[in-house]
């Protein structure tokens, strides 16, 4: 599980530095009026409009790649395989029986008292609720 976040975390940070860098190389609208004084984006590798339908697409395509893979990591993120019992220990804590270990034909001298000292011990039982 920790190598499919490590995948998804390095997948989401190159697809947020391609949208980063795609944007930052596309020209804004005013641009346009810029290329017919010459500005040489007529000679582009594209060609005069190609290189903004490929920027767009590529940018569209990586930002949806960005955003799968956020909530791939919410879902990652979200998912608890086991309850936690928490700083108060609100989960029920078994605590260990320990007259199933002794003989059956020693009985204790203080019967309540054996019983007593392992409940007051669990921890999370001096809690108030």
């Amino acid at each position: 599980m920790l190598y499919l976040k490590t995948l998804i975390i390095v997948v989401q940070l190159l697809s947020a530095l391609g949208v980063i860098g795609l944007v930052l190389l596309q020209h804004g609208k005013g641009a346009d009026m810029g290329a017919a004084f010459g500005s040489g984006a007529s000679g582009s590798l594209f060609g005069a409009t190609g290189s903004a339908n490929f920027l767009s697409r590529t940018t569209a395509i990586l930002a949806a790649v960005f955003f799968v893979t956020t909530l791939g990591l919410t879902y990652l993120g979200s998912y608890h395989s086991k309850p936690s019992a928490g700083v108060l220990g609100s989960a029920p804590v078994t605590a260990p029986v320990a007259a199933s270990a002794a003989p059956a034909t020693s009985a204790p001298v203080n019967a309540s008292a054996a019983v007593a000292a392992p409940a007051a011990s669990a921890p999370g039982q001096d809690v108030p609720k």
